[in-house]
């Protein structure tokens, strides 16, 4: 089946009047495997799906890859339709953020949760995925939302705003798909080089390993993880770890060696010029489980 494609608002309201309970994945397009898994976990959630697809460029710093984000829509509605998606909102910049008096705009500040891990790599970014997720929540009006557990600070920062804010829309997480070498799917695994991406899969196989140390508490699971990375580090090309951090699933503050229950273990870093975050859920329970 061939989407409804609504451009405008005026386009999305009058598609959106006649749905019934609506599930909305939001994208910036540049769609793969990993986002197929979200369309077809939102099939199951509601009568109708709808995806967005926006390069959102308040989440871009000054020295990213805006330009350069790759833009594929005609394929990217060829994957809806062959997905059943109901409808595509792709709208322009200045549909989504029409131009005001001085430049003045109303935006979501994260908070202290948007300045750590992921936050204190690309300062701003998180302000900029609330502000255009909050958008399309009220233009789209879904009943529920789904969202990649790659993406794991972002999932519990939109989780946050959704309960801080008191908006009606239930956020459902789907897990992480990778690729055949582990490598977690991502649009932006298109600019690696193949010696590069040899490299950028140190990343999953890092969490690997300390998935294996999970047993021996939370220390070990940094150390084993941290042993693959500094491998990495000195290869050619080499990754330039952001960080690697163990950190509560809910408020993504670092966790210490003596805690039990969920945790999250997040790693980022660079590959030439391209930025690749991974994580991976854990449970610790106490010594006498």
């Amino acid at each position: 089946m061939t989407p409804i494609i609504a451009r405008t608002r005026e386009e999305l309201t009058a598609a959106r009047a006649s749905q019934g309970t609506l599930a909305l994945v939001p994208t910036m397009g540049a769609l793969h495997e990993g986002h197929r898994s979200l369309l077809r976990r939102a099939r199951e959630l509601a009568d109708t799906v709808a995806v967005s697809i926006f390069v959102n460029p308040l989440q871009f710093g000054p020295n990213e890859d805006l330009d350069r984000y790759p833009r594929t829509l005609p394929d990217d509605i060829e994957i809806c339709a062959a997905e059943g998606v109901d409808l595509v909102f792709a709208p322009t910049v200045d549909v989504m953020y029409p131009p005001t008096a001085l430049g003045a705009r109303v935006t979501v500040d994260s908070g202290q949760m948007g300045t750590i891990v992921e936050g204190a790599c690309r300062p701003g970014h998180f302000d900029g995925v609330l502000t255009v997720v909050l958008k399309l929540f009220n233009l789209v009006r879904p009943d529920v939302a789904v969202f990649g557990e790659k993406d794991a600070q972002q999932l519990a920062m939109i989780r946050r705003m959704v309960a801080d804010l008191n908006v009606p829309v239930r956020v459902v997480g789907s897990p992480t798909v990778r690729e055949a070498d582990g490598l977690a799917l991502s649009s932006r695994n298109r600019y690696l080089s193949p010696a590069e991406r040899l490299t950028a899969v140190s990343l999953s196989m890092a969490l690997r390993a300390g998935a294996e140390a999970a047993g021996d508490g939370p220390a070990k699971v940094v150390r084993a993880a941290r042993t693959v990375l500094d491998g990495a580090i000195a290869a050619d090309p080499p990754l330039e770890l952001d960080y690697l951090v163990l950190v509560d699933p809910e408020t993504f503050q670092e966790v210490d060696d003596a805690h039990t229950g969920p945790a999250v273990l997040a790693v980022a870093g660079r590959v030439g010029t391209t930025h690749l975050i991974d994580n991976v859920p854990l449970a610790f329970g106490h010594a006498s489980e």
